[in-house]
């Protein structure tokens, strides 16, 4: 890995984002960055820039004007994944303009030992999923934040659908992120907030656009980070612009993602909408499949000026710098740590009740869904965020659900990312 010293070394440049990396190439310039706590990148020349880890999947830097970005390097046997974290993947280096593209890699320069990660069997993924009616009924027995119950839907989709659909199989690594301590000055600015808050209803209007459906596919990701660019573009424009963005496109031609088995919003809604651009749905419709690229050639591209991890980089996020951050610019997209009671949700204030289906256990994962605005309810007084969902608008509060604010729940005050779109 490129940090806290390490090198840098790439080939040429090529001149767009089309570059072919799978074959590196002659290595043709070397640097070295050094990545100091928290966020702050120095080059050998002493210039000063900005780097942040991609959860624990990669990690992007910004230096002399150049951006570079690389997965942590890997090898995958059977269910065995080994992650050396001091190299990485050939990667992407290309200029603040993104014109002038070149293929890297990056190594630290002290060893670091290899982690060694186990996946969960697949064996049972194309088992059809059964409900426990005696789960759903101990939820609600337990507390009365929330009510649990039943979606005869999903006794027609198996192990693995669920899977996706809460994540994919790459999110089951992306677990264990925690909201970092508030401090005095962001519980100033925070104080400054409305008590309440709502894109679907600011003075009557609504600035998000209509809830979807991912389907079987692990494409969360990519509805989230398309809901978090259409509603930033309503905002923009005043509700003038009101696009529906393809998340087909990231599935099946994006490099920075898994296709349906995950992906990561800020290389999404961030770097691709930077680097590539999205298309319009009609340029791509959804299939709920990654097996080859369709989008039409001929459709525009809607790119993204500023993209970040809300309190400026992975590891900064918390409730305060969350609010400020949705209030001033619009809704984020967020990581949620998904449980087996969270499927069962219909309404209510969600907290994860800590029971455990014995019956079907699902592995734990982590969903992208849109944060669109916070409250207090009423009846019991505990305070909330609202989010939008991509299961369709059957499950929960229309396709939204409600879950604990203030107190990280479920991860969900971890890792926000916003982003800026351009008109």
């Amino acid at each position: 890995m490129c940090g806290v010293t390490g090198s840098c070394t790439r080939r040429s440049a090529q001149g767009d984002a089309s570059i072919d990396c799978d074959n590196m190439g002659p290595i043709m310039h070397k640097k070295t960055v050094s990545l100091m706590y928290p966020s702050v990148a120095v080059d050998e020349f002493g210039n000063r820039g900005f780097w942040t880890m991609i959860y624990n999947q990669g990690f992007e830097i910004r230096v002399s004007g150049r951006s570079y970005f690389a997965f942590s390097l890997y090898e995958k046997s059977g269910k065995t994944v080994i992650s050396k974290c001091d190299k990485t993947l050939t990667g992407w280096s290309r200029d603040v303009t993104v014109r002038n593209w070149a293929c890297y890699r990056a190594q630290k320069k002290t060893a670091v030992p290899p982690k060694t990660h186990t996946l969960a069997s697949t064996n049972q993924d194309n088992n059809l999923y059964r409900y426990n009616r005696d789960f759903v009924n101990s939820i609600n027995a337990k507390q009365n934040s929330w009510v649990a119950g039943v979606y005869p839907e999903y006794e027609r989709m198996t192990l693995g659908d669920h899977l996706r659909r809460a994540g994919g199989r790459v999110s089951t690594m992306m677990v264990g992120a925690r909201a970092a301590p508030s401090t005095f000055f962001s519980r100033i600015r925070s104080a400054a907030t409305p008590e309440t808050w709502d894109w679907r209803s600011v003075e009557g209007v609504n600035f998000v656009s209509p809830v979807r459906n991912q389907g079987n596919c692990g494409s969360c990701y990519a509805f989230a980070s398309m809901a978090g660019l259409e509603a930033r573009m309503r905002i923009l424009t005043n509700n003038t612009d009101t696009p529906v963005f393809s998340p087909q496109d990231i599935v099946g031609c994006s490099k920075l993602s898994q296709g349906c088995e995950g992906g990561f919003p800020y290389l999404i809604a961030g770097r691709y909408a930077q680097d590539v651009g999205v298309v319009l749905e009609q340029c791509s419709p959804y299939e709920g499949k990654d097996d080859v690229c369709r989008t039409k050639t001929q459709c525009a591209r809607h790119y993204t000026a500023y993209y970040r991890y809300v309190g400026g980089y992975f590891g900064g996020c918390n409730e305060e710098e969350m609010k400020l951050a949705l209030v001033k610019g619009g809704p984020l997209v967020v990581g949620l740590e998904v449980y087996n009671d969270f499927l069962h949700y219909k309404g209510g204030v969600y907290h994860h009740t800590g029971l455990m289906d014995r019956f079907n256990p699902l592995e734990l994962t982590n969903h992208a869904v849109l944060l669109v605005g916070y409250g207090e309810d009423a009846l019991t007084g505990e305070k909330y965020w609202t989010v939008k969902n991509s299961w369709g608008e059957d499950w929960g509060e229309g396709g939204y659900f409600r879950i604990l604010r203030g107190q990280d729940e479920c991860a969900i005050e971890s890792m926000a990312v916003e982003v800026v779109p351009i008109p």
